[in-house]
């Protein structure tokens, strides 16, 4: 017989908190008590203002109308992310979401591609791809599906918000919804005598909060999945060696990008992420070979316009906890661990927590066989990211300071170093059981930082040339056509989805 569990507690609110909120409410239709415990004496993070596509797939589970959304979060859209100074000093290149040209054949577009670059009768790479030259040019609109035969069908988006509007505009849905809040600090935690589960939470104004599921949503510290279970930490400083960053809002540009930007300098890099109402800016640097004091000098001096308030240090270990669920605690969020922001990942890692989660939701019995497969599936999507994120520290040739030329020979995993081997040889790229970045997003970081394939697939050849260049070129002409066509990013905000102009401070 199964006996159901009957009340979840998350502790913690912010993006991770709720969202969890937000999903567990809808799709448990209020068959379970759900409350939330939080305290506005403790901050957020709060950086986590990028995200990818599959946030679309969050906002629909959830019943979330985008434009609602947009304006509750001072949001603009993002087609990708454009990396500066990469590869070497100057270089710089998009990573796009969507597909790159248009499949023909035997082999994919990007084989072609590689063959007529080959023979200097292909162009750049973001000619052939509507969102990277969307960005380029500062258009945006969603895609139209009414359109199966054109580019503009393929547009894929994702978002930037405010991640504390984002939080309180989220805050509102649950508690519509049902979830209740709890106002406190958390002073201790009960575990049971007889399995170490915790039991319940003790807040600092004695009132005891038990439950049967724990959701730590805690932020770095993990006060139940650490500090209550003890459950470990691995460290993958080594490979990923920036420990702060620094944040700070400014004003907005005069043009409002559909896209991330990071900015690589001496010993980390900078993002810069357009929202309606202010620029978010950050730096990410390894404290070993850059004081605080230099950081903020970089950050500041590489701003769109004033400064909107005083700069935030947060100090993290990029890793993972050994296990993300521990007897009847799940860790969502920075308390199952951290990947530093550079492709956008920490609120999908929120995103895939909770869809976990509910894949393998327990009973009473808390199944030990579907914890560890959780946590299996948790390990090999934080690795894969992880690897992703290090390629883009391996993958570089700049020789003008020390941190890069560390990172450049360092060596990295053997599943990273497989996926460089394979590139180098003939182009190829292979994604391993339906990891979370596609051909597509590993290929754009290889070339954009300078990795030079020996050669192509060889039935690329199957094509003659004239064909090929023929190929290329109409996928080229038909992207270029489209551009002309879409409405600035701009413009299709204050269409659609602007936010109420604030009031002027008095």
């Amino acid at each position: 017989m199964q006996t159901a569990i009957k009340n979840i507690v998350i502790v913690g609110g912010g993006t991770a908190g709720w969202m969890s909120a937000t999903a567990l409410a809808t799709i448990l239709r209020g068959q379970y008590n759900i409350r939330l415990v939080e305290s506005d004496e403790i901050g957020i993070v709060g950086v986590g203002e990028a995200t990818i596509p599959m946030i679309q797939r969050f906002n629909q589970v959830a019943g979330i109308d985008e434009a609602e959304f947009m304006k509750a979060t001072q949001g603009s859209y993002k087609l990708g992310i454009e990396f500066v100074n990469w590869g070497k000093l100057g270089d710089r290149y998009i990573h796009g979401f969507g597909i790159l040209g248009q499949d023909l054949w035997t082999v994919r577009f990007d084989q072609y591609w590689q063959r007529m670059r080959a023979l200097g009768k292909a162009h750049e790479l973001d000619e052939y791809s509507i969102t990277r030259m969307a960005a380029r040019h500062n258009k945006f609109m969603p895609a139209r599906p009414d359109l199966p035969n054109s580019p503009l069908a393929d547009i894929a988006y994702a978002y930037h918000f405010d991640a504390s509007l984002y939080a309180r505009f989220l805050r509102g849905v649950s508690e519509q919804r049902g979830v209740r809040r709890t106002e406190g600090k958390i002073a201790s935690v009960a575990l049971r005598s007889d399995n170490g589960f915790v039991e319940a939470v003790v807040l600092e104004s004695g009132e005891r909060i038990e439950g049967d599921l724990f959701i730590d949503c805690s932020g770095f510290r993990g006060l139940l999945i650490e500090d209550a279970l003890q459950t470990g930490y691995e460290d993958w400083s080594h490979w990923l060696p920036c420990d702060r960053a620094l944040a700070v809002p400014c004003k907005s540009a005069s043009v409002l990008t559909p896209y991330t930007r990071s900015t690589a300098h001496t010993a980390g890099w900078q993002w810069r992420i357009p929202l309606q109402h202010r620029t978010g800016n950050g730096h990410v640097y390894c404290s070993a070979f850059m004081d605080d004091a230099q950081a903020q000098d970089i950050l500041l001096k590489n701003l769109d316009g004033d400064v909107l308030a005083e700069p935030r240090q947060i100090k993290f270990k990029t890793g993972m906890r050994k296990q993300g669920w521990n007897r009847n605690v799940v860790a969502i969020g920075l308390s199952s661990g951290f990947l530093e922001p550079l492709e956008s990942t920490s609120i999908h890692l929120i995103q895939s927590s909770i869809a976990r989660l509910l894949q393998f939701f327990p009973d009473s019995g808390f199944n030990p066989l579907e914890v560890a497969e959780y946590n299996r599936q948790s390990r090999f999507e934080y690795e894969r990211i992880r690897d992703f994120v290090i390629l883009h520290y391996k993958a570089n040739q700049r020789d003008d300071s020390e941190f890069w030329k560390q990172c450049a020979a360092m060596p990295v995993p053997d599943t990273l170093q497989h996926k460089i081997d394979l590139f180098q040889a003939r182009g190829r790229v292979v994604r391993f059981d339906n990891e979370l970045f596609a051909e597509t997003g590993w290929l754009q970081v290889m070339h954009g930082q300078n990795l030079k394939p020996q050669g192509y697939d060889p039935l690329a050849d199957l094509l003659p040339v004239e064909e090929a260049e023929k190929y290329l070129e109409s996928i080229r002409d038909v992207i270029a056509q489209c551009i002309q066509h879409m409405p600035t990013h701009a413009d299709y905000i204050a269409q659609h989805c602007a936010a109420p102009r604030q009031p002027m401070p008095k």
